[in-house]
């Protein structure tokens, strides 16, 4: 009795696994790997295949001979054609696309992009906005011949499009050297651009905030113009350069005349990606009409690294220049840092 069931349970299992390995995609590359799992998208050259023994796999499509699934995806190639269906592979090395219509025969460099039922086409996604986020944070302390303590943080919101790109961000920093304070400040602004043309925008931008160390109760910059893309070769690299008119307000309480000046404003930003990091760059020159010896002149430089799943850590050096600072204030700030940053969507 007992060996009659044991038979039994033995043969379920079998064709459990039999049903379960038929059931499963495959992907077979040229130098004779099978590739077991679920395939879930192929895009960009890639195909990217979810394993139970390795995790999710990104395979060179120009390294696949042929592919198969046992679910339906919809199926764009590289002509238009759109076709939903099952993929199944012939043995001279076609791909079989088996819809409710009939079939398409091709090869699998003709497959140009793929997504699942229920799932957004990805040429109407590239044109949706999109939200993105990040949020970084450092903290710093020293003990010993010198007292040291500071802390900072940082959020950035990107709402972002083919077409324009409207940007959410705030700062804020605090130090104490020795039981005196050596960094406080704080900043939250907004920036919008808008496609004219292919590379030219139309901006708008609003920051303000305080700087207490530097005697600056309150401060705040407003601007207008245009933007140029000088080099756009995306996601690879991109060069904005933009002239347009601003208002800066500085208020220094009793200590100084506030600053009210009409003026410039001119900035570059530069984004280039490595293999594995991102360089940021970024200039901004706001000099007054009334004297164009009294400027605002901020730089950031920062590389970017991968840690773990969706977090970065941030390396760079910011200048804070004030040509006109108030008495006792150093003109330029340098500030080197490291940041833990978050980024989600």
């Amino acid at each position: 009795m007992l060996k009659s069931l044991f038979k039994v349970v033995s043969v379920l299992v079998t064709a459990a696994s039999m049903g379960s390995l038929a059931m499963a995609d495959v992907v077979e590359t040229k130098n004779g790997a099978r590739l077991t799992g679920t395939v879930t998208k192929v895009d960009a050259g890639v195909i990217t295949l979810v394993t139970d023994y390795a995790g999710t796999l990104s395979i060179k499509q120009s390294e696949v001979v042929n592919f198969e699934t046992s679910q339906p995806l919809f199926i764009r190639l590289s002509g238009g054609t759109t076709m939903e269906g099952t993929v199944s592979a012939t043995p001279d090395g076609k791909v079989v696309v088996n819809g409710k219509d009939g079939t398409i025969t091709t090869t699998v460099d003709k497959v140009a992009t793929t997504w699942g039922p229920g799932q957004t086409d990805p040429a109407v996604a590239s044109l949706m906005r999109k939200w993105a986020f990040e949020i970084a944070f450092d903290l710093a302390g020293k003990t010993g011949n010198s007292e040291k303590l500071g802390f900072g943080g940082a959020a950035k919101a990107t709402l972002e499009g083919p077409e324009d790109a409207l940007k959410f961000y705030t700062a804020s920093a605090y130090q104490r050297t020795n039981g005196l304070r050596s960094e406080d400040k704080f900043l939250a602004g907004v920036d919008y651009a808008s496609y004219l043309s292919t590379k030219t925008t139309w901006y708008t931008r609003d920051e303000g905030g305080y700087d207490n160390v530097k005697g600056i109760e309150f401060y705040n910059v407003a601007a207008a113009g245009l933007g140029y893309d000088l080099i756009k070769n995306m996601p690879k690299q991109k060069l904005t350069g933009r002239v347009g008119l601003s208002y800066r307000f500085e208020d220094y309480g009793a200590v100084q005349t506030s600053v009210r000046s009409a003026g410039l404003d001119l900035g570059l930003d530069h984004h280039y990606r490595f293999e594995t990091s991102v360089l940021n760059n970024t200039v901004t020159f706001v000099p007054s009409f009334d004297d164009f010896a009294n400027y605002r002149l901020v730089h950031d430089s920062n590389l970017e690294f991968p840690l773990a799943g969706k977090w970065k850590f941030r390396v760079g050096v910011n200048n804070d220049f004030n040509s006109v600072p108030a008495p006792g204030v150093e003109k330029l700030d340098t500030t080197y840092y490291g940041k833990f940053v978050l980024k989600f969507e």
